[in-house]
């Protein structure tokens, strides 16, 4: 009786191609979900900073709702973010003027990197009141 051996990657030729088939798309879907949401945590946290900052500029002797608003647009320019709204309230800042409150609002699926599908609908918004310097 003759006995054949056969070689054991004679069956598995395509095994690899059929894994990595499987696998890449899993991958690419983890990786690109979680630069966006770093990014969308880079956004947040820059929206905070701009609107302390725009806030900063509008409470000091002499500042105004302009200035605070172009302080704020700066940041979030920073970082790339093209589409926001910025508030400032009181939009006249007067002498007798006790605080001052800016507020921002980031269409996060209109500043994603990545194609819509992590992020759709939502929105960061972020606000801070600030008593003015030198006020009475």
């Amino acid at each position: 009786m003759k006995v054949t051996r056969q070689n054991r990657g004679q069956y598995r030729q395509g095994a690899t191609m059929l894994e990595f088939a499987v696998v890449a798309p899993l991958l690419f879907l983890c990786f690109f979900a979680a630069f966006e949401f770093c990014r969308v945590a880079m956004i947040k946290h820059t929206a905070e900073n701009a609107v302390y900052e725009g806030c900063r500029k509008a409470i000091i002797p002499g500042g105004t709702s302009h200035e605070a608003t172009n302080e704020t647009r700066r940041i979030m320019n920073t970082l790339g973010v093209t589409d926001f709204k910025i508030s400032v309230s009181p939009h006249f800042i007067q002498p007798t003027t006790r605080q001052v409150t800016v507020r921002i609002e980031v269409p996060l699926n209109k500043n994603s990197f990545v194609p819509n599908q992590f992020v759709t609908g939502n929105e960061i918004v972020r606000e801070l009141t600030l008593y003015r310097e030198g006020g009475q």
